[in-house]
């Protein structure tokens, strides 16, 4: 098993960070950027211009870290979270600030890949057989849950006592104590990779995550997922201020979401291991599907908290699933590029989701946004254990079919 000593220094290296980087999105970043002058529409570009960094570049600093190893660019990302913050109080205009965002994003885009490629590659290096992975990237995916459910809190509690460049500062301050774990974290060699040249492995290492068709089945997934979520996430709020939902309440959908979505992720993990990845993955979907497909039909606020808690637990049986399935099939050398390709495929459904509710929106209303991504969930869900049952059933008749073939 990877040593529990290595998982919690990456994973509170990565909590650190992804709690800090939260707290300079919401609310702080709109606020900021109103304050220089941005209007609604540029807001929603310096929003979302981070996420496009990530979209296009995580592939390649998974495949930087195949080649020269993991630590240096878990350094590397660190370094970039910890002083980028201090910048900000230097920004005097929108489009400065969306300068800033865009390099601001490159940490993401490096700490995504990385990390997860680090755990697994961990684990196989000490020899662990894949039983408990889904269960171990489970914890792991604990620490940045986390930073989704403190950050914004944490935020909004400094904005009431400190102006918005100061909170930056408290920010930077915040993300340079990640540097400690990171340091003590065990620094390995990177690969051998003197008889291979840099557009060789490139070509092997993209080829190979082209070829392997559980990192496409694992990033659909996500992304699917992420659609939804997004579109839920952006649009949930006005559709409870269209039915009399007070917005303290949509805070507290989101929260309760995120507090699941952390506590269960383990347990998800778990049961995957034990009953197999795309069972539970279809099974997250379905459930996220009926959770989405309520919201219309709920007219109180204790309703639309219940539906919290089966988003949460929905991502709690997905996304470890997603994972260890990539994990399983994905050529060990290559694991980084095959997480950064994944995690690209998830930003583009980050992006994607928002657009893509507001024109079902435009084109009917909430409800039949609401139900139209319900209805994409479910028919994936559907596939994917079609899929499985036939699988199973050809196994069953392969062992039949020997079991009664006699030899010469």
């Amino acid at each position: 098993m990877l040593g529990v000593t290595g998982l919690l220094k990456i994973s509170a290296a990565d909590f650190i960070v992804r709690t800090a980087y939260q707290m300079g999105k919401t609310p702080l970043l709109p606020l900021f950027a109103a304050s220089l002058g941005a209007n609604a529409t540029f807001l929603g570009l310096i929003v979302s211009v981070s996420t496009l960094t990530g979209m296009l570049l995580k592939p390649i600093f998974g495949f930087l870290s195949d080649r020269w190893g993991r630590w240096i660019w878990l350094l590397a990302g660190t370094l970039l979270f910890a002083g980028i913050p201090f910048l900000y109080p230097w920004v005097t205009t929108p489009e400065e600030l969306l300068i800033l965002r865009l390099i601001h994003g490159l940490a993401t885009a490096i700490y995504g890949p990385v990390t997860i490629a680090w755990v697994i590659e961990q684990d196989q290096k000490n020899g662990n057989s894949a039983r408990n992975r889904a269960e171990r990237l489970g914890w792991f995916g604990m620490a940045r849950s986390g930073g989704y459910l403190l950050g914004p809190t944490i935020a909004a509690a400094l904005l009431l006592v400190f102006e918005p460049s100061t909170v930056f500062t408290l920010i930077g301050l915040l993300s340079s104590t990640a540097l400690l774990p990171v340091l003590l974290l065990k620094r390995t060699e990177p690969p051998k990779t003197s008889c291979v040249t840099f557009r060789q492995q490139t070509k092997s290492a993209f080829r190979a995550g082209i070829k392997t068709p559980e990192l496409w089945l694992a990033g659909s997934l996500e992304c699917v997922v992420y659609l939804g979520i997004y579109a839920t996430k952006t649009f949930l709020p006005l559709y409870a201020l269209e039915r009399g939902i007070s917005i303290l309440w949509v805070g507290l959908f989101f929260s309760a979401q995120e507090l699941i979505h952390l506590i269960a992720r383990p347990l998800g993990g778990r049961l995957s291991d034990r009953l197999g990845y795309l069972p539970i993955a279809a099974s997250g979907m379905l459930l996220a599907a009926f959770a989405m497909g309520l919201i219309p039909l709920v007219q109180s606020p204790f309703g639309l908290l219940m539906l919290a808690l089966g988003f949460g637990l929905s991502q709690a049986l997905i996304f470890p699933s997603t994972l260890a399935l990539f994990a399983k099939k994905m050529d060990a050398r290559h694991t980084g590029t095959g997480a950064g390709m994944i995690g690209a495929l998830k930003n583009s459904a980050k992006v994607t989701g928002p657009i893509l509710g507001g024109l079902l929106i435009h084109w009917q209303n909430y409800s039949w946004m609401f139900w139209s991504m319900a209805l994409l969930l479910a028919l994936w869900s559907f596939g994917l254990l079609v899929n499985i049952l036939n699988e199973r059933t050809s196994t069953r008749q392969s062992e039949y079919g020997s079991v009664f073939t006699v030899s010469p």
